[in-house]
């Protein structure tokens, strides 16, 4: 009796200390930060930058730029703070005709995902811009596939032009291969075009493999521009977006990796708020 007790109570210390390893109640591990946060900072001093996102806690990088280091000078510097890079973020141009170079440099910086934020075009949207736009992420994918890593695209708003009975995202999403086009969800950048980040969470629960937590702020209108002024980001739950029913969907989704993302001036110092916020939800 009294070792079944004592096994019942090592089981329960064991559990609190787990649970108490967890960043929140829905996420479980400290979100990550994408580099363009900390775009300045970073362009003038990569060392002590990563100093003070690591002092906020945070570890995991996805890196947009590498602000003018190779990325090997990188790697040095987050293995050195026991930081890591999970994700790298690239180019068009440089994705269909560099190839060997975002894969070494993805290798390098250790990061298992490649990550697309922009598709090149003029004015609106289109369907023929949409097809041109499924048949190179198909090939992007299988390359990147091929290399060892996944490939991501990070909606930007502008995919949102209606199509039929839904979108030119979703056309996107039905028409390329589920094996090699994966997604990373801009929450901010869905919701600007009129959409709703948890209902799309729900529609493509397995195409979605990261995501970048970001709020809008309250009184802000929304468009197809793909664009709003960076002082329009603001720290998370304070503005417009229902970050609580999105990361719920999150949680039956695929998504990997959650990433902070604050173009604000501000950020250094709304970073520490989102934090504190997402321990709550």
């Amino acid at each position: 009796m009294k070792k079944q007790f004592l096994l019942t109570s090592l089981v329960c210390l064991m559990a609190v200390a787990a649970f108490g390893q967890r960043f929140g109640k829905t996420l479980k591990d400290t979100p990550g930060m994408v580099s363009y946060t900390m775009r300045n900072e970073f362009a003038k001093d990569m060392p002590g930058t990563l100093d003070k996102i690591k002092a906020m806690g945070i570890t995991n990088i996805e890196f947009s730029s590498l602000f003018g280091k190779t990325a090997a000078e990188i790697r040095a510097e987050l293995d050195k703070r026991g930081m890591r890079c999970s994700s790298h973020g690239v180019g068009y141009d440089d994705l269909m005709n560099k190839m060997d170079m975002v894969t070494g440099n993805a290798k390098t910086l250790g990061a298992k995902y490649v990550r697309l934020a922009w598709i090149p075009h003029t004015g609106k949207y289109t369907l023929e811009a949409a097809q041109k736009t499924v048949s190179d992420f198909n090939e992007i994918g299988k390359k990147l596939k091929d290399k060892g890593f996944t490939f991501v695209y990070h909606n930007h708003g502008f995919e949102f032009e209606p199509y039929e009975n839904g979108t030119l995202f979703d056309y996107i999403v039905q028409k390329t291969d589920p094996e090699t086009v994966s997604f990373e969800m801009d929450v901010l950048w869905v919701y600007f075009p009129g959409q709703d980040p948890a209902k799309l969470l729900e529609k493509y629960p397995k195409r979605f493999k990261l995501m970048h937590m970001k709020d809008l702020k309250k009184g802000i209108q929304g468009n197809m521009s793909g664009g709003t002024p960076p002082e329009n980001d603001v720290a998370l739950g304070t503005g417009q977006i229902n970050l609580e029913a999105v990361l719920k969907a999150a949680k039956k989704s695929s998504i990997e990796y959650f990433y902070i993302e604050d173009e604000s001036p501000s950020a250094q110092q709304q970073v520490p708020q989102s934090l504190a916020y997402l321990k709550t939800i």
